[in-house]
């Protein structure tokens, strides 16, 4: 007898990025495709010390199940973390679940604000974990362009009077997943006057923020909301460990109760032994120093890849983001991007075609996406002078 497959998942593919890090273990190939945090970033002492510390003193805790909710101390670590890196963040009324990564939170956020039907609008381009998990929602997709300093404010209204369904917007306000660019302050405050002036909720999804290595902070959508209309979304992926698989999501005590059933029904609690050594991690490390070290790290690679970039990918047009993981190089017009990421790929260079985070998967799309977190310094000098060349047999 043949399996028969449901309908929320019978059209789903696996990620293309996924895809591309089984064929990354050649260590002649130059990992430009993935976004992982750099080797470099892992405090693998301190946590050394933390998990023989936990092990010593309290192994049953750690080893046992615990409450949906979150392990209470780091969800009290967690929340004290958020606001002192973005003051006003919590509002009266709002709680805290500790998740699986943030791609949980979004998961569980997007289950419990939106029905079959129903429309969630997005950057477009935008993240491909969240794409995907809205997909399985079998929600509309709405894209809104992104300009150089964000959303676009004009496309998201277009968007909202264009879909009555609409019930949450997706946003990556700092150092957005694929771009690079970073929500401006104004249009922030604008965004959210209009989804609260048309009933949508937003789900802010905030990664990269405590890895700003230039320009000046610019306060989070969430420490706007006073009228209780947003998720947002944080991790310890990018400054801890993604391998922990802890994140965490700040939002209206209603919606939180419902996410904890959702999570409930997915995996019970978030691994406690990670979330000890998360907590333990943020309540006995010099976190502004650690994040001060990351920061400088990333500045760095960033730096290299945009000299390289402008050293021998000038026919491309690309963004220079002020924090993140990610640059965005849209190629010249007579470029196939497919091709060009096909030579990439004979070239030793990983790269991940821009149409991967598109809400509309079949729109056409001449970007690719640049990682530049995890290369070593080496790899990206030689990658980029790599996609150079590969560029100059396709534009002569």
């Amino acid at each position: 007898m043949e399996l028969t497959i449901s309908q929320r998942m019978a059209a789903m593919q696996p990620s293309a990025i996924r895809e591309i890090f089984k064929n990354m273990a050649d260590p002649s190939i130059v990992p430009f495709a993935g976004g992982n945090p750099s080797p470099e970033a892992f405090p693998v002492k301190e946590l050394q010390n933390i998990s023989r510390i936990v092990f010593e003193n309290n192994p049953v805790t750690a080893l046992q199940y615990s409450v949906t909710e979150g392990y209470p101390q780091l969800r009290e670590a967690a929340k004290q973390f958020a606001n002192g890196r973005e003051p006003g963040l919590s509002h009266p009324g709002d709680g805290i679940i500790i998740t699986s990564g943030a791609q949980q939170a979004i998961d569980l956020a997007a289950k419990c604000l939106t029905d079959e039907g129903d429309t969630i609008l997005c950057e477009d381009p935008s993240f491909i974990g969240a794409l995907n998990a809205f997909r399985t929602c079998r929600v509309h997709l709405a894209g809104v362009p992104v300009e150089a300093d964000g959303i676009s404010l004009q496309g998201l209204e277009d968007a909202i009077k264009a879909n009555p369904r609409a019930k949450l917007l997706y946003i990556i306000p700092n150092f957005q997943n694929p771009t690079g660019v970073t929500l401006s302050r104004e249009k922030r405050q604008a965004v959210y006057d209009l989804c609260l002036r048309h009933g949508v909720a937003i789900l802010e999804d905030n990664p990269y923020g405590d890895l700003r290595f230039s320009g000046s902070h610019v306060p989070a959508i969430k420490t706007l909301d006073t009228q209780g209309i947003v998720c947002y979304c944080g991790t310890f992926s990018k400054i801890i460990s993604p391998g922990l698989r802890v994140g965490y999501a700040i939002a209206p005590q209603a919606l939180l109760d419902k996410m904890v059933v959702a999570k409930q029904c997915s995996d019970v609690h978030t691994t406690v032994l990670s979330q000890i050594i998360c907590c333990q991690f943020l309540q006995s490390c010099n976190m502004a120093g650690h994040l001060s070290t990351l920061q400088k790290l990333y500045r760095g690679k960033c730096s290299l890849m945009v000299q390289g970039m402008r050293q021998h990918m000038a026919k491309a047009e690309f963004t220079v983001p002020e924090g993140g993981f990610f640059l965005w190089c849209v190629l010249p017009k007579a470029v196939d991007p497919m091709a060009f990421v096909k030579a990439a790929g004979e070239a030793k260079v990983a790269v991940v075609p821009g149409s991967t985070f598109l809400p509309d998967e079949t729109a056409p799309c001449t970007a690719v996406r640049l990682n530049f977190s995890a290369p070593s310094n080496q790899q990206i000098t030689n990658g980029i002078e790599r996609l150079g060349k590969v560029l100059d047999a396709f534009v002569r």
